[in-house]
């Protein structure tokens, strides 16, 4: 069974990971739509959003994995840390970065870099790479990314990129759109 699901992923491995990872990203603006409980799907914003998943979060993440494990094969504490800290010094911001930008960029948007810097920081995080192999992880890093994108896409339509606006959005709590900017009524 395990051999039959890795099958296109082995014959395949640039196509199916970038479609994956894609159509995971897609799918993580629609459940924050759904949870968002809005009366209609925005269909042109989650289109936006998988025109960034597939045009470059799939297909950098694809390569970037690539490049990592070839300069650091292997699961052991030493070649992970390396990919570790690569992955959230240097891919990880310009992943973020092209979220925001990309899909601002994609709506129209005159404030491009203002919603950047408001929202970079508070979304920066870190992913353990130690726990999967080589040949499935951009296809994990997909999953992660769809739940991320259900994040960024709240953050970017409705918080300020704090988990703790997430949080409170999932609880129920209501703030105005300055509480949000601003930060002013949340705990750091």
């Amino acid at each position: 069974m395990r051999d039959a699901l890795l099958t296109p992923v082995r014959r395949f491995p640039w196509a199916t990971n970038v479609t994956l990872y894609g159509c995971l990203f897609a799918g993580g603006d629609l459940v924050h739509q759904r949870f968002s409980r809005k009366e209609r799907v925005d269909w042109t914003h989650t289109r936006n959003v998988a025109v960034v998943a597939f045009g470059f979060h799939g297909n950098f993440n694809f390569f970037w994995m690539r490049f990592l494990e070839r300069c650091f094969p292997g699961n052991a504490l030493r070649p992970v840390l390396r990919k570790l800290l690569l992955d959230q010094t240097l891919a990880a911001p310009l992943a973020i970065s092209a979220f925001y930008t990309g899909v601002s960029f994609l709506e129209g948007r005159d404030e491009i870099l203002q919603d950047w810097r408001e929202k970079f920081l508070n979304t920066y995080k870190f992913l353990n790479l130690a726990l999967v192999p080589p040949l499935i992880r951009t296809a994990f890093t997909g999953c992660c990314g769809f739940v991320w994108a259900t994040f960024l896409c709240f953050s970017q339509q409705n918080g300020d990129g704090t988990i703790t606006a997430a949080l409170d959005w999932a609880r129920g709590v209501q703030h105005s759109r300055q509480e949000q900017t601003s930060g002013t009524d949340r705990a750091e």
